[in-house]
């Protein structure tokens, strides 16, 4: 089977995610993409730049499979001469109508982020077969539908959500966690190592993480603190303020300079505390917990699926009242965090695992 993987925001963990199908599928599956820079741009021009190049390949594929940053309708419209007959899937790893978005962007002020919401409706409406990362990424698109097509004035479709709710799955997200192994090192005495490995942007919600650490660091309790992930050019002002608050603390602060040294660092790290507004699935927090780091996760979003039902009253909070004591007794006691085995808990999002699983799914 031949499958055209189609990518307008190649990078971070849509590219990881493309080429590590492409590695693990029995099927034939080729890329076609564009650099991961200006996202908004990408899900309204996108489709136009992929369209013109398809239809320049000497290539039929079997299937098309869209990510949720493509304008999936205008794809196919543009090439119906070489795409008509061919299935299409959309796999959405965010979607644009229940992500929270930042109240200071540009197009919340002037009204236009519904545009985005209306391009991921109507590629879910047009795809054959629609595939969400996690169960309640399905189950949070789906509920808000409604609510979002009754703000428009007339022929509203609410109908359409019972049809994209039939051809919807959820589909794990696949990743090669196999590849933190070389760079396994055991841990070093001392204080617990906290770790922040999350994108440094607003719906991560890095004001309550950090306010909790600096009040450990206010009554006394002695951590180690390593930041990761990725700054963009508006990322919250908090980061430049911890960096100076809790500079005797940081062990490492910034974005790692390559996959070895972000590895290095997730073994190292003891406990992970999570102040999340939002992740559809959390591949940065299932990285640290397969390298064995203690979570510490809100009760929401996708984290429950992550741990069996059995961890849920230790590593789940309800509120951020119940969240600060649950990382101070983990900071205290971290004699009791570090025996933590996540990674036979995480295996089954391996690409060694979910890859015949992605193949059966996508061969219909």
């Amino acid at each position: 089977m031949k499958i055209l993987l189609l990518e307008p925001f190649f990078t971070g963990s849509h590219r990881q995610w493309a080429e590590g199908y492409q590695r693990h599928s029995r099927h034939e599956v080729e890329i076609l993409s564009l650099p991961g820079r200006h996202w908004k741009w990408r899900m309204f021009g996108g489709a136009v730049t992929l369209a013109e190049q398809f239809l320049q390949l000497k290539y039929r594929p079997d299937l098309l499979l869209a990510t949720d940053l493509l304008d999936l309708t205008a794809f196919l419209a543009l090439t119906r001469s070489k795409s008509s007959g061919i299935p299409a899937a959309i796999y959405f790893h965010e979607n644009q109508i229940t992500y929270p978005w930042s109240p200071t962007d540009e197009d919340v002020k002037l009204d236009r982020n519904n545009q985005y919401g209306f391009i991921n409706y109507t590629g879910a409406l047009a795809a054959d077969r629609v595939f969400f990362n996690s169960g309640f990424h399905r189950n949070a698109f789906l509920g808000a539908l409604p609510g979002f097509l009754k703000q428009f004035p007339d022929h509203q479709g609410l109908e359409n959500v019972e049809r994209i709710a039939r051809k919807s799955e959820t589909l794990h997200l696949g990743m090669d966690l196999q590849r933190f192994l070389p760079f396994f090192e055991k841990r070093q005495d001392g204080p617990p190592v906290v770790l922040w490995n999350h994108r440094w942007e607003y719906d991560k919600n890095p004001q309550a993480f950090f306010e909790a650490l600096l009040r450990l660091k206010a009554e006394g309790c002695d951590f180690r603190l390593v930041v990761l992930g990725e700054k963009f050019q508006k990322s919250p002002p908090v980061f430049t303020q911890i960096k100076n608050e809790l500079a005797g603390n940081i062990l490492h602060f910034g974005y790692a300079k390559d996959f070895e040294t972000y590895a290095r660092w997730i073994w190292q790290a003891d406990i992970l505390p999570v102040t999340s507004r939002q992740d559809f699935f959390g591949g940065s927090v299932v990285e640290a917990i397969f390298c064995d780091t203690y979570p510490i996760l809100p009760r929401r979003l996708a984290y429950p699926e992550h741990l069996p039902a059995g961890l849920h009253e230790q590593h789940f909070y309800e509120n951020e009242a119940e969240f600060y004591p649950m990382l101070k007794r983990a900071v205290l006691e971290y004699d009791r965090a570090r025996p933590f085995a996540g990674r036979a808990l995480m295996e089954r999002y391996d690409w060694t695992s979910l890859a015949e699983t992605y193949d059966l799914r996508l061969a219909f």
